[in-house]
């Protein structure tokens, strides 16, 4: 019975790992074809942030209402209609000739991303009661994965196609694959509803905006990292193929590290050490970037990637971990994930503008050090003793209740 229990499984984390592997190539494709895109578009570096900042704002938005959503038109319905505008807004890049074209289809895909990422990590809960920590790190480590495949990939295909429209459509091809699987093996959505003011009731407890906090300061470095690394070390001297490897090594190491830590953290307890781990790589990451950049670069990559990698998953883990009706802990999650895209969709646009003004990214990964030291003050907060205090399950108390405690104990 376990055998087949796990055979009926196998094709459903497939889903997660297809599903998961198209949500960032979009956005890393483009480091590597930076060059080729300023010539033939005259965008300049405010204009190729856009090309982070709108799919992340997009990813907040949305998020908001996620929920919402989700109880009128189901998960389900929603995650196949995400993947086929994802698809679409990627073969739509084949036809652009523009700037402001792309960073239209940069808006169409960050929409059908903003989906996924508001639905899937309430669904896995519902799907996988028992090893969440375990099929969230399979989930994200893909997602960094993918950020990999788009990162070593682009330049390849758009050499071949003489095209650098050709290094971006083709991530249409794995978007229409997570679709057919998706609408095959995804299962129909569980009708209990999580309550249409769920996201109302969530936002008047300052554990979600300390979550939003973290996980935007976090992510803000990777949307840095994937817009500005090949940029940064192009003004050094090298190819666009190059930097595509080490934009590459920086995702591999998130995919490792977001696979492998929320298997070694075990289903409960406190993940602060964790938590501080990844900060700690982080830091490393980014003081090598901005003083010592050419002594070891991949290294460098490596250590924020690992960092990053390790801390999105944990995240995950640590605001699904907060609740344990699957709904709930969900519509937290798409909270944290709004909350968070919104700050990090700045810091791109940011470092561009200080590069502008100083000529160099120096204090833009400086800014990102100083984010990562905020968010290990912050992160002491997140003990697992006083999850129940700080986000009490909303069956079990008056509203006005649960809020009072709340706002004690966050």
């Amino acid at each position: 019975m376990k055998n087949a229990a796990s055979r009926s499984l196998l094709p459903l984390l497939c889903v997660v790992a297809i599903v998961g592997l198209n949500l960032r190539p979009f956005i890393t494709a483009v480091g590597p074809l930076a060059g080729d895109i300023h010539t033939q578009t005259g965008l300049g570096l405010q204009g190729m942030s856009l090309l982070t900042m709108v799919p992340m704002v997009l990813m907040g938005i949305v998020a908001f209402v996620g929920p919402s959503l989700q109880n009128a038109l189901g998960a389900r319905r929603l995650i196949l209609g995400a993947l086929a505008i994802l698809g679409f807004g990627s073969l739509l890049r084949f036809f652009s000739a523009t700037g402001w074209q792309l960073i239209g289809t940069a808006a169409v895909i960050g929409f059908g991303v903003a989906i996924v990422q508001a639905v899937f990590p309430g669904v896995i809960k519902r799907i996988f009661p028992r090893r969440v920590a375990a099929v969230m790190g399979l989930y994200s480590s893909m997602l960094m994965g993918g950020g990999a495949l788009g990162a070593k990939a682009a330049p390849v295909v758009a050499g071949a196609a003489g095209a650098w429209q050709a290094g971006l459509a083709w991530l249409s091809i794995p978007a229409v694959i997570a679709l057919v699987l998706a609408s095959i093996y995804l299962p129909a959505d569980d009708r209990r509803t999580s309550g249409g003011n769920v996201t109302t009731h969530l936002l008047r407890r300052p554990r979600a905006w300390l979550l939003m906090a973290c996980f935007g300061l976090v992510n803000g470095g990777y949307s840095s990292a994937v817009a500005w690394l090949s940029p940064y070390y192009q003004g050094q001297g090298w190819s666009g193929a190059a930097t595509g490897d080490l934009l590459a090594v920086m995702a591999i190491c998130q995919a490792t590290f977001a696979l492998v830590l929320p298997l070694l953290i075990g289903r409960e307890g406190d993940r602060r050490a964790w938590l501080w781990l990844t900060l700690l790589f982080q830091a490393a990451g980014f003081a090598g970037l901005a003083f010592w950049p050419l002594l070891a670069p991949f290294a460098w990559a490596g250590l924020v990637g690992a960092g990053l990698g390790g801390c999105f998953a944990l995240s995950l883990v640590v605001a699904l971990d907060h609740l344990s009706d699957a709904g709930h802990a969900g519509a937290l999650s798409a909270l944290m994930q709004g909350g968070g895209f919104l700050i990090a969709a700045v810091p791109p646009w940011i470092v561009a503008v200080l590069h502008d003004l100083t000529g160099g990214f120096q204090a833009g990964w400086l800014l990102h050090l100083t984010c990562v030291v905020i968010v290990v003050a912050l992160a002491q907060r997140l003990a697992s003793h006083n999850y129940h205090k700080a986000m009490p399950p909303m069956h079990h108390a008056p509203l006005a209740d649960q809020d009072a405690s709340a706002r004690s104990s966050a």
